[in-house]
């Protein structure tokens, strides 16, 4: 297989060390993966585009789906850096776990989106039907439905781009579940 080597500001186009920068900014450095999405001139700022749009979703609830999503594509620098903006968000590391797991017995509406995010990745988005009305019966909306489908899409894109690439993971590492 093919080495992909993480570029460096200066080996990309104009627009993406713009966003590098930024990215710089906020961030305080450019993370691994985003700087592989930039190997293409229009990639970085689609996907940002992509997940920092508006969505009905908290970014709890947002980081349920990532976690969850991760879990079952394997992808083990999004599990790490997810892991890690979940507990900036709030999350313990046993509550991360039970998320990636698809579940979370500490409240009932992130364990109906937990179990639909990642039954929709299990089964390529033919959610089975009991577990999109137990997600709706736990209070969530059919926009909430969408707009977990399209995270789960956001998610998998990355996933799919790091289990293809093995760029190096700049995250603190996590133990694969059941370790």
């Amino acid at each position: 297989m093919a080495t992909f080597n993480v570029p460096q500001r200066s080996e990309v186009n104009e627009v993406n060390q713009g966003i590098f920068d930024n990215l710089e900014k906020q961030l305080g450095f450019v993370p691994n993966l985003y700087a592989t999405y930039a190997l293409s001139n229009n990639a970085l700022n689609n996907y940002l585009s992509l997940s920092g749009a508006k969505t009905s979703l908290n970014n709890k609830e947002k980081e349920v789906v990532n976690l969850a999503v991760s879990e079952v594509n394997g992808c083990d620098y999004c599990l790490a850096a997810h892991t890690a903006i979940a507990q900036m968000n709030g999350f313990t590391q046993e509550q991360t776990l039970e998320l990636r797991a698809g579940k979370a017995s500490f409240q009932t509406s992130y364990n109906a989106l937990a179990g639909l995010a990642k039954n929709i990745t299990e089964n390529r988005g033919r959610a089975d039907k009991a577990v999109v009305d137990s997600f709706l019966a736990a209070g969530y909306t059919q926009e909430n439905l969408v707009d977990t489908i399209v995270l789960v899409g956001d998610k998998t894109i990355s996933n799919y781009l790091h289990n293809t690439t093995q760029v190096p993971v700049d995250f603190p590492a996590v133990e694969p579940l059941g370790a």
